[in-house]
Parts: structure tokens; sequence; C-alpha cells
């Protein structure tokens, strides 16, 4: 679940951020300044405003977690094609009779992709720890469903047996680390500074 919601803010963020920045004008304005909106707000409380309004379910904890997380792609997608569009072989096709939107899936968004991908493995990890806060707030899986975090909140209810809420505790730890590290090992191996630099002290 954790993934798709990931994956589907990318998408949504990603499409906003190219067409803001590739079409401009009264578009570009309008989702950024929306986007600035969600910005000027704390991530955790505006998601729990509206995992509240709509009800504590895992669903309407998705719904929240993909409406405060799709600005963060969008700015970044958004820098990225404003940079690539005055390439010169973007420049090239586009005199040679490819439309924007042609222009725009074939020779800007497959290089600005990478470093997408790569915030997008790092937020795997906030994802992940979002979800279990407001599943230990109530707001997210309703019991009997599992989910780590309602199991912390039901294990700080039973101190004597510790392990429930430890373990549970121990598991978002782990794998918010583990996505952590894949996503700089990601982020060195796509940034081509990074492997000159890992050259150069090898040699």
């Amino acid at each position: 679940m954790t993934v798709s919601l990931v994956l589907l803010s990318m998408l949504v963020g990603g499409l906003l951020g190219a067409l803001a920045a590739y079409l401009g004008r009264v578009l570009d304005e309008t989702i950024m300044r929306i986007a600035d909106i969600v910005f000027a707000f704390p991530t955790i409380i505006l998601a729990m405003v509206i995992a509240a309004a709509l009800g504590p379910s895992l669903f309407n904890a998705v719904i929240a977690m993909l409406l405060v997380s799709w600005p963060a792609y969008a700015s970044v997608t958004r820098s990225l094609v404003l940079g690539a569009k005055n390439y010169e072989y973007v420049i090239a096709g586009r005199l040679l009779g490819s439309g924007p939107f042609t222009s725009l899936r074939r020779d800007i968004l497959p290089n600005v992709l990478a470093p997408v991908l790569v915030l997008a493995t790092l937020d795997l990890g906030t994802a992940i720890l979002t979800l279990s806060g407001l599943s230990f707030l109530g707001l997210g899986n309703v019991p009997p469903t599992p989910e780590w975090g309602s199991i912390v909140a039901d294990g700080m209810q039973q101190f004597s047996a510790w392990w429930i809420a430890t373990s549970a505790g121990l598991a978002i730890f782990t794998i918010v680390i583990a996505f952590n590290f894949v996503g700089d090992a990601l982020r060195d191996s796509l940034d081509p500074q990074s492997q000159r630099a890992v050259k150069g002290r090898t040699l």
C-alpha cells in the first residue's frame, strides 16, 4: 500500500509539475500556488486534519497522504523541466515538428526521471512513518486489521506485554532505515558527480 501511495504521488505530482513548467502562465501559477498552500502546513498535521475529516480507515489515510505529498514531486519536476526544456535537442525537436506533449513525453521526461525516482525512494520511509503515525492516533487502519502504528498503540496499553509495541516499533525503524539506504545508493548510482567522486577516492 505504501509503495502504491508513493508511486501515485509521484505520478500525480510529476505530471502536474511537468505541465506547469512546460505550459507555464496561468496553469503554472495555479498549480504552484496550490502547492505553496500545502507546503505552508506541517505534513503530519495536515494529514491528520484530512484523515480526521474523512474518517478513520486505511483508504482515507492514503487519500490524506496523497493530498499532502504530491507538491514535493510537482516542485522538483517543475524545476527539472524548466531547465531541460531549454536544451538544444529539445528545441531542435520542436523545430522539427514535435508538438508540446510529444516533446515533453519523448525528450524531456526520460531525462528528468532519475531524480524523481530517487525522491520517491527516499519518500517511502517518510510515507511509512506518516501512515504509522496516523494509525497510532486512530486515524488509519481500523482494528482488527493489523498495522504497525495501531500495534504500537495497542502495545502501549499492555505494559506487561512489552514486546508487542517493541517489535512493531523495530519493524518500522528497520524498514525506514532500509529505504533510506536504498535511496542514498540509488542517488549515488544515478548522479554522475557522485560517481566521479567515488572513482577519484578509489584511485
